[in-house]
Protein backbone atom coordinates (compact mmCIF):
# COMPACT_ATOMS: atom_id res chain seq x y z
CA UNK A 1 0.00 0.00 0.00
CA UNK A 2 1.13 3.55 -0.63
CA UNK A 3 1.65 6.11 2.09
CA UNK A 4 -0.11 9.42 2.49
CA UNK A 5 1.35 11.77 -0.07
CA UNK A 6 2.88 8.78 -1.80
CA UNK A 7 2.22 7.55 -5.28
CA UNK A 8 4.61 8.01 -8.13
CA UNK A 9 4.52 6.63 -11.62
CA UNK A 10 1.91 7.21 -14.28
CA UNK A 11 -1.80 6.61 -13.90
CA UNK A 12 -1.36 3.58 -16.16
CA UNK A 13 1.21 2.16 -13.72
CA UNK A 14 -1.02 3.01 -10.77
CA UNK A 15 -3.89 1.00 -12.27
CA UNK A 16 -1.97 -1.74 -14.06
CA UNK A 17 -3.79 -5.02 -13.55
CA UNK A 18 -2.64 -8.57 -14.15
CA UNK A 19 -3.94 -9.90 -17.42
CA UNK A 20 -5.03 -6.47 -18.61
CA UNK A 21 -8.45 -6.67 -16.92
CA UNK A 22 -10.14 -3.35 -16.15
CA UNK A 23 -9.38 -2.26 -12.57
CA UNK A 24 -11.85 -2.83 -9.76
CA UNK A 25 -12.86 0.00 -7.43
CA UNK A 26 -15.32 0.20 -4.57
CA UNK A 27 -17.92 2.95 -4.10
CA UNK A 28 -19.58 3.33 -0.70
CA UNK A 29 -22.93 5.06 -0.43
CA UNK A 30 -23.78 3.97 -3.95
CA UNK A 31 -27.51 4.67 -3.69
CA UNK A 32 -26.97 8.34 -2.83
CA UNK A 33 -26.78 11.16 -5.36
CA UNK A 34 -23.02 11.45 -5.83
CA UNK A 35 -22.39 7.75 -5.20
CA UNK A 36 -24.86 6.54 -7.82
CA UNK A 37 -23.66 8.99 -10.49
CA UNK A 38 -20.06 8.06 -9.66
CA UNK A 39 -20.87 4.37 -10.22
CA UNK A 40 -22.38 5.33 -13.59
CA UNK A 41 -19.29 7.39 -14.48
CA UNK A 42 -16.87 4.61 -13.54
CA UNK A 43 -18.78 1.97 -15.50
CA UNK A 44 -18.85 4.19 -18.58
CA UNK A 45 -15.06 4.49 -18.27
CA UNK A 46 -14.58 0.74 -18.23
CA UNK A 47 -13.98 0.14 -14.54
CA UNK A 48 -15.24 -2.87 -12.63
CA UNK A 49 -17.26 -1.46 -9.75
CA UNK A 50 -18.07 -2.90 -6.33
CA UNK A 51 -20.97 -0.77 -5.08
CA UNK A 52 -22.02 -0.94 -1.45
CA UNK A 53 -25.48 -0.29 -0.08
CA UNK A 54 -27.48 -1.17 3.02
CA UNK A 55 -30.33 -2.23 0.73
CA UNK A 56 -29.04 -4.14 -2.29
CA UNK A 57 -32.50 -4.35 -3.83
CA UNK A 58 -32.72 -0.56 -3.87
CA UNK A 59 -29.26 -0.38 -5.43
CA UNK A 60 -30.20 -2.66 -8.30
CA UNK A 61 -33.27 -0.54 -8.93
CA UNK A 62 -31.09 2.59 -9.10
CA UNK A 63 -28.68 0.94 -11.53
CA UNK A 64 -31.26 -0.78 -13.72
CA UNK A 65 -30.26 -0.27 -17.34
CA UNK A 66 -27.03 1.55 -16.53
CA UNK A 67 -24.37 1.22 -19.23
CA UNK A 68 -21.71 -1.38 -18.32
CA UNK A 69 -23.89 -3.11 -15.76
CA UNK A 70 -22.16 -6.41 -16.47
CA UNK A 71 -19.09 -4.98 -14.67
CA UNK A 72 -21.10 -4.00 -11.58
CA UNK A 73 -21.34 -6.00 -8.35
CA UNK A 74 -23.48 -4.83 -5.45
CA UNK A 75 -22.53 -5.70 -1.87
CA UNK A 76 -24.57 -5.24 1.27
CA UNK A 77 -22.58 -3.17 3.76
CA UNK A 78 -23.43 -1.03 6.77
CA UNK A 79 -21.04 1.50 8.28
CA UNK A 80 -22.28 0.51 11.72
CA UNK A 81 -21.14 -3.11 11.34
CA UNK A 82 -17.46 -3.96 11.87
CA UNK A 83 -15.95 -5.75 8.87
CA UNK A 84 -19.05 -5.06 6.82
CA UNK A 85 -17.01 -3.68 3.90
CA UNK A 86 -14.40 -6.45 3.78
CA UNK A 87 -16.02 -8.40 0.95
CA UNK A 88 -16.71 -5.31 -1.17
CA UNK A 89 -13.17 -3.94 -0.84
CA UNK A 90 -11.41 -7.26 -1.47
CA UNK A 91 -9.51 -7.13 -4.77
CA UNK A 92 -10.07 -3.40 -5.30
CA UNK A 93 -7.26 -1.04 -6.20
CA UNK A 94 -9.15 2.05 -5.08
CA UNK A 95 -12.04 3.00 -2.81
CA UNK A 96 -14.34 6.02 -3.12
CA UNK A 97 -15.78 6.70 0.32
CA UNK A 98 -18.91 8.70 -0.51
CA UNK A 99 -21.29 7.39 2.17
CA UNK A 100 -22.14 9.98 4.81
CA UNK A 101 -24.84 11.08 7.19
CA UNK A 102 -27.12 13.69 5.59
CA UNK A 103 -28.70 14.82 8.87
CA UNK A 104 -29.04 18.60 8.52
CA UNK A 105 -31.38 19.28 11.43
CA UNK A 106 -31.99 17.95 14.92
CA UNK A 107 -35.48 17.41 16.23
CA UNK A 108 -36.32 19.61 19.23
CA UNK A 109 -37.28 18.31 22.64
CA UNK A 110 -33.97 16.85 23.82
CA UNK A 111 -32.55 18.00 27.16
CA UNK A 112 -28.95 17.65 26.01
CA UNK A 113 -28.90 18.20 22.28
CA UNK A 114 -25.09 18.19 22.06
CA UNK A 115 -24.84 14.80 23.74
CA UNK A 116 -27.49 13.41 21.40
CA UNK A 117 -25.61 14.71 18.36
CA UNK A 118 -22.35 13.21 19.61
CA UNK A 119 -23.83 9.80 20.39
CA UNK A 120 -26.37 9.48 17.56
CA UNK A 121 -24.61 11.20 14.66
CA UNK A 122 -20.94 12.08 15.12
CA UNK A 123 -19.60 8.96 16.82
CA UNK A 124 -21.38 6.52 14.46
CA UNK A 125 -20.24 8.54 11.41
CA UNK A 126 -16.62 8.52 12.59
CA UNK A 127 -16.68 4.82 13.49
CA UNK A 128 -18.22 4.03 10.12
CA UNK A 129 -15.48 5.86 8.23
CA UNK A 130 -12.77 4.06 10.22
CA UNK A 131 -14.61 0.79 9.58
CA UNK A 132 -14.31 1.37 5.81
CA UNK A 133 -10.61 2.27 6.08
CA UNK A 134 -9.87 -0.79 8.21
CA UNK A 135 -11.35 -2.92 5.43
CA UNK A 136 -8.98 -1.17 3.02
CA UNK A 137 -6.01 -2.08 5.20
CA UNK A 138 -7.12 -5.70 5.53
CA UNK A 139 -7.64 -6.03 1.77
CA UNK A 140 -3.97 -5.24 1.09
CA UNK A 141 -4.73 -4.19 -2.51
CA UNK A 142 -6.10 -0.67 -2.03
CA UNK A 143 -3.66 1.90 -3.38
CA UNK A 144 -5.76 5.01 -2.81
CA UNK A 145 -8.91 6.16 -1.06
CA UNK A 146 -10.87 9.21 -2.27
CA UNK A 147 -13.00 10.74 0.48
CA UNK A 148 -15.98 12.95 -0.34
CA UNK A 149 -15.98 16.10 1.79
CA UNK A 150 -18.08 19.28 1.76
CA UNK A 151 -17.58 23.01 1.34
CA UNK A 152 -19.54 23.34 4.58
CA UNK A 153 -16.28 22.44 6.38
CA UNK A 154 -14.73 25.74 5.22
CA UNK A 155 -14.90 29.22 6.68
CA UNK A 156 -14.91 32.58 4.93
CA UNK A 157 -14.16 34.60 8.07
CA UNK A 158 -10.85 36.45 8.13
CA UNK A 159 -9.00 37.35 11.33
CA UNK A 160 -10.32 40.92 11.14
CA UNK A 161 -13.92 39.69 11.02
CA UNK A 162 -14.32 40.50 7.35
CA UNK A 163 -15.04 37.97 4.60
CA UNK A 164 -11.93 36.38 3.05
CA UNK A 165 -11.28 37.44 -0.54
CA UNK A 166 -10.23 33.88 -1.41
CA UNK A 167 -11.32 30.64 0.25
CA UNK A 168 -9.18 27.55 -0.31
CA UNK A 169 -8.65 24.13 1.25
CA UNK A 170 -6.78 25.59 4.23
CA UNK A 171 -9.77 27.67 5.44
CA UNK A 172 -11.21 25.13 7.90
CA UNK A 173 -14.09 26.12 10.13
CA UNK A 174 -13.38 26.30 13.83
CA UNK A 175 -15.15 23.39 15.51
CA UNK A 176 -15.67 25.25 18.78
CA UNK A 177 -17.42 28.03 16.86
CA UNK A 178 -19.72 25.52 15.13
CA UNK A 179 -20.67 23.99 18.49
CA UNK A 180 -21.23 27.44 19.99
CA UNK A 181 -23.28 29.07 17.22
CA UNK A 182 -25.20 26.01 16.00
CA UNK A 183 -25.90 27.73 12.71
CA UNK A 184 -28.13 26.19 10.05
CA UNK A 185 -26.79 22.76 9.09
CA UNK A 186 -24.41 22.60 12.07
CA UNK A 187 -24.81 18.86 12.62
CA UNK A 188 -23.83 18.09 9.02
CA UNK A 189 -20.87 20.48 9.27
CA UNK A 190 -19.54 18.75 12.38
CA UNK A 191 -20.09 15.31 10.87
CA UNK A 192 -18.09 16.11 7.72
CA UNK A 193 -15.28 17.90 9.59
CA UNK A 194 -14.82 15.21 12.22
CA UNK A 195 -15.06 12.23 9.86
CA UNK A 196 -12.59 13.80 7.44
CA UNK A 197 -10.14 14.54 10.27
CA UNK A 198 -10.47 10.98 11.54
CA UNK A 199 -9.96 9.60 8.04
CA UNK A 200 -6.74 11.52 7.46
CA UNK A 201 -5.44 10.63 10.93
CA UNK A 202 -6.11 6.92 10.37
CA UNK A 203 -4.54 7.14 6.90
CA UNK A 204 -1.34 8.67 8.27
CA UNK A 205 -1.09 6.06 11.01
CA UNK A 206 -1.80 3.07 8.76
CA UNK A 207 -0.08 3.91 5.47
CA UNK A 208 -3.26 4.56 3.50
CA UNK A 209 -2.95 7.04 0.61
CA UNK A 210 -6.05 9.19 1.08
CA UNK A 211 -7.18 12.34 -0.73
CA UNK A 212 -10.43 14.26 -0.31
CA UNK A 213 -12.73 16.07 -2.72
CA UNK A 214 -14.49 19.09 -1.22
CA UNK A 215 -17.83 19.49 -2.95
CA UNK A 216 -20.12 22.54 -3.03
CA UNK A 217 -23.83 22.44 -3.90
CA UNK A 218 -23.89 19.70 -6.54
CA UNK A 219 -26.80 19.49 -8.97
CA UNK A 220 -27.81 18.32 -12.43
CA UNK A 221 -29.28 15.00 -13.60
CA UNK A 222 -29.73 12.12 -11.15
CA UNK A 223 -30.36 8.36 -10.98
CA UNK A 224 -31.98 8.23 -7.53
CA UNK A 225 -35.73 7.62 -7.22
CA UNK A 226 -36.15 10.75 -5.10
CA UNK A 227 -34.79 14.21 -5.85
CA UNK A 228 -31.40 14.65 -4.12
CA UNK A 229 -31.26 17.12 -1.23
CA UNK A 230 -28.68 19.33 -2.95
CA UNK A 231 -30.97 19.77 -5.96
CA UNK A 232 -33.91 20.51 -3.68
CA UNK A 233 -31.68 23.11 -2.02
CA UNK A 234 -30.93 24.78 -5.35
CA UNK A 235 -34.61 24.77 -6.28
CA UNK A 236 -35.90 25.91 -2.88
CA UNK A 237 -36.61 29.47 -4.16
CA UNK A 238 -39.13 27.79 -6.49
CA UNK A 239 -40.56 25.21 -4.09
CA UNK A 240 -40.48 27.39 -0.98
CA UNK A 241 -39.20 24.54 1.22
CA UNK A 242 -38.58 26.49 4.46
CA UNK A 243 -35.69 24.44 5.90
CA UNK A 244 -33.77 24.15 2.64
CA UNK A 245 -34.45 27.77 1.72
CA UNK A 246 -33.03 28.90 5.08
CA UNK A 247 -29.98 26.71 4.47
CA UNK A 248 -29.54 28.24 1.01
CA UNK A 249 -29.73 31.73 2.54
CA UNK A 250 -27.13 30.68 5.14
CA UNK A 251 -24.68 29.35 2.54
CA UNK A 252 -25.07 32.43 0.37
CA UNK A 253 -24.64 34.72 3.38
CA UNK A 254 -21.41 32.97 4.34
CA UNK A 255 -19.75 33.07 0.93
CA UNK A 256 -21.54 36.04 -0.63
CA UNK A 257 -22.45 33.63 -3.43
CA UNK A 258 -23.53 30.04 -3.99
CA UNK A 259 -20.59 27.73 -4.86
CA UNK A 260 -21.81 25.08 -7.32
CA UNK A 261 -20.63 22.16 -9.44
CA UNK A 262 -22.36 19.94 -11.98
CA UNK A 263 -22.73 16.32 -10.86
CA UNK A 264 -20.69 15.09 -13.83
CA UNK A 265 -17.80 17.43 -13.02
CA UNK A 266 -17.96 16.35 -9.38
CA UNK A 267 -17.73 12.67 -10.32
CA UNK A 268 -15.07 13.27 -12.97
CA UNK A 269 -12.99 15.02 -10.29
CA UNK A 270 -13.28 11.96 -8.03
CA UNK A 271 -11.98 9.71 -10.80
CA UNK A 272 -9.29 12.22 -11.77
CA UNK A 273 -7.96 12.29 -8.20
CA UNK A 274 -8.02 8.51 -8.01
CA UNK A 275 -5.97 8.22 -11.18
CA UNK A 276 -3.57 11.15 -10.76
CA UNK A 277 -0.27 9.94 -9.23
CA UNK A 278 0.50 13.42 -7.84
CA UNK A 279 -2.78 13.82 -5.95
CA UNK A 280 -2.48 14.28 -2.19
CA UNK A 281 -4.38 16.14 0.49
CA UNK A 282 -7.61 18.10 0.01
CA UNK A 283 -9.05 19.49 -3.26
CA UNK A 284 -11.88 21.97 -3.70
CA UNK A 285 -14.10 21.09 -6.64
CA UNK A 286 -16.08 24.27 -7.34
CA UNK A 287 -16.85 25.32 -10.90
CA UNK A 288 -17.80 28.80 -9.72
CA UNK A 289 -19.50 30.89 -7.05
CA UNK A 290 -22.57 32.76 -8.25
CA UNK A 291 -24.79 35.46 -6.70
CA UNK A 292 -28.35 34.35 -6.07
CA UNK A 293 -29.63 37.05 -8.41
CA UNK A 294 -27.87 35.31 -11.32
CA UNK A 295 -29.12 31.87 -10.28
CA UNK A 296 -32.66 33.23 -9.88
CA UNK A 297 -32.57 34.63 -13.43
CA UNK A 298 -31.44 31.23 -14.72
CA UNK A 299 -34.17 29.46 -12.73
CA UNK A 300 -36.81 31.83 -14.12
CA UNK A 301 -35.54 31.36 -17.67
CA UNK A 302 -35.74 27.57 -17.36
CA UNK A 303 -38.93 27.54 -15.29
CA UNK A 304 -41.13 30.50 -16.33
CA UNK A 305 -43.72 30.05 -13.56
CA UNK A 306 -41.01 31.11 -11.09
CA UNK A 307 -41.01 34.88 -10.58
CA UNK A 308 -38.16 36.13 -8.37
CA UNK A 309 -39.72 38.59 -5.95
CA UNK A 310 -38.77 41.10 -3.31
CA UNK A 311 -38.21 38.38 -0.73
CA UNK A 312 -35.34 36.99 -2.78
CA UNK A 313 -33.69 40.40 -3.02
CA UNK A 314 -34.13 40.91 0.71
CA UNK A 315 -32.87 37.46 1.78
CA UNK A 316 -29.84 37.35 -0.51
CA UNK A 317 -27.78 40.49 0.05
CA UNK A 318 -25.95 41.44 -3.15
CA UNK A 319 -24.30 44.56 -1.74
CA UNK A 320 -21.28 42.83 -0.19
CA UNK A 321 -18.39 41.38 -2.15
CA UNK A 322 -18.27 37.61 -2.38
CA UNK A 323 -15.43 35.24 -1.62
CA UNK A 324 -13.71 33.47 -4.49
CA UNK A 325 -13.96 29.76 -3.68
CA UNK A 326 -10.80 28.58 -5.35
CA UNK A 327 -10.27 25.24 -7.11
CA UNK A 328 -6.69 26.24 -7.99
CA UNK A 329 -5.12 23.10 -6.51
CA UNK A 330 -7.39 20.87 -8.61
CA UNK A 331 -6.86 22.95 -11.76
CA UNK A 332 -3.09 23.04 -11.25
CA UNK A 333 -3.14 19.25 -11.15
CA UNK A 334 -4.72 19.28 -14.62
CA UNK A 335 -8.45 18.94 -14.04
CA UNK A 336 -10.85 20.97 -16.21
CA UNK A 337 -14.52 21.72 -15.55
CA UNK A 338 -16.86 20.96 -18.45
CA UNK A 339 -20.11 22.50 -17.12
CA UNK A 340 -21.12 25.97 -15.95
CA UNK A 341 -23.91 27.22 -13.72
CA UNK A 342 -26.33 27.51 -16.66
CA UNK A 343 -25.86 23.77 -17.32
CA UNK A 344 -26.36 22.99 -13.63
CA UNK A 345 -29.67 24.87 -13.51
CA UNK A 346 -30.93 23.65 -16.89
CA UNK A 347 -30.24 19.97 -16.16
CA UNK A 348 -31.68 20.18 -12.64
CA UNK A 349 -34.92 21.84 -13.72
CA UNK A 350 -35.39 19.56 -16.73
CA UNK A 351 -35.08 16.35 -14.75
CA UNK A 352 -37.18 17.64 -11.84
CA UNK A 353 -39.97 18.46 -14.30
CA UNK A 354 -39.68 14.98 -15.85
CA UNK A 355 -39.63 13.47 -12.37
CA UNK A 356 -42.76 15.36 -11.32
CA UNK A 357 -41.01 17.19 -8.50
CA UNK A 358 -41.74 20.43 -10.36
CA UNK A 359 -45.09 20.78 -12.06
CA UNK A 360 -44.81 21.06 -15.83
CA UNK A 361 -44.45 24.78 -16.72
CA UNK A 362 -47.27 24.68 -19.26
CA UNK A 363 -49.67 23.34 -16.64
CA UNK A 364 -48.59 25.99 -14.15
CA UNK A 365 -49.11 28.78 -16.68
CA UNK A 366 -52.64 27.75 -17.69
Amino acid sequence: MGSVGGGGGSSEELWKQAGGDPPAVCVTGSTGYVGSWLVRTLLRRGYRVHATARDTGKAWQVFAGVEGGDRLRVFRADMGEDGSFDAAVTGCGGVFHVAASMELHVAPGHDNIEERVRSDVLEPATRGTINVLQSCVRAGTVRRVVFTSSVSTLTTAADDGQRKAVVDESCLRDLADVWRTKSVGWVYILSKRLTEEAAFRFARENGVHLVSVILPTVAGPFLTPTVPTSIQLLLSPITGDPKLYSLLVSVHSRFGCLPVAHIQDACDAHVFLMESPRAEGRYLCVAGGHPMAQIARLLAARYPPFKPGERLSRDFDASCSSSVVSSKRLLDLGFRFQYGVADVVADSVAQCVDHGFLEHPELRLE
